[in-house]
């Protein structure tokens, strides 16, 4: 005899839950429970998890499970680790696609929580494709994946990006750490665009524990890679984060977070930020 059955499944990066009806099953209720199921979250697209509760459906097609009737009073949006904000914000997207490859693309958000956000590419990714996403504003970046896509008019896609942990604070308009203009003489290491070495000398604009902004280095190909930034004896690897324009009084520069935790190998005096004074989104 088969069975329908009733379970609520969680989206992974907390953003909601949703309920699934499972018709004609021959599972118990508790191999239910210890079977993953496939869902679509309405931001993240489909997404596969383990059951939080599950009940067995009687009649078998009645849409909402009787075990917990509370839950029909509970709408979507209590239901979110955190709120949707409407947000136009400039970010930098990078990373590889299997349509495209290697891309850097300049573009700003549509919708953001804090796990991740809605943007709008004029490169082609799908679900499962691994980005990064760096806000302007800050200079932060976070690793994420492509967990939605929509195709737009005009070829552009609307990508919902989940960040690889949780950053509620990742879309303020002010950087959270402040920087000191600082002239410090560096020697960087790294692979330049035909695959070889090199070595170069170049000097710091301004600097910060976790981060910098570097002038004179003219061999990189693009946001994402790994470099090693070495004053004096003091070194660390740092990842680009983004590349100013030829053509710009941004080229040439590159801007530099840290891959070492506290590795600080600048030791300047770095002032205490000042508090936000820009409004931002309410996030937790």
């Amino acid at each position: 005899m088969t069975k329908n059955y009733a379970v609520r499944l969680r989206c992974p990066h907390r953003d909601e839950d949703s309920w699934v009806i499972l018709q004609n099953r021959e599972e118990t209720l508790e191999q239910i429970l210890r079977t993953p199921w496939d869902f679509e979250c309405s931001l993240h697209g489909v997404q596969r998890e383990m059951p939080l509760e599950a009940s067995e459906q009687w009649p078998p097609l009645d849409p909402e499970p009787r075990a917990n009737p509370a839950q029909k009073s509970k709408s979507r949006q209590e239901q979110r680790s955190s709120k949707r904000a409407s947000l136009r914000m400039a970010v930098v997207v990078y990373g590889w696609s299997k349509n495209r490859g290697a891309f850097h693309e300049d573009t700003q958000t549509l919708q953001v929580n804090g796990s991740g956000g809605l943007v709008t590419l004029s490169a082609r990714v799908e679900v499962g494709d691994a980005l990064f996403v760096v806000n302007k504003n800050t200079r932060e970046e976070q690793e994420c994946r492509v967990a939605f896509v929509q195709q737009e008019a005009g070829g552009k896609t609307k990508a919902g990006l989940a960040f690889k942990r949780s950053a509620p604070g990742f879309w303020r308009t002010n950087p959270r750490k402040a920087r000191m203009a600082q002239t410090i003489q560096v020697w960087v290491r790294g692979i330049d665009r035909n695959g070889n070495p090199f070595v170069q000398s170049a000097h710091t604009i301004d600097v910060g524990k976790s981060g910098a902004r570097l002038d004179g280095v003219g061999y990189l190909t693009g946001p994402g890679e790994i470099v090693q930034v070495k004053r004096g004896w003091r070194k660390a690897r740092f990842r680009v984060v983004w590349i100013g324009q030829l053509g710009t009084l941004q080229a040439n520069q590159i801007g530099i977070c840290c891959v070492e935790g506290n590795n600080d190998i600048w030791r300047v005096p770095i002032s205490e930020p000042e508090r936000e004074k820009t409004p931002r989104p309410d996030l937790p």
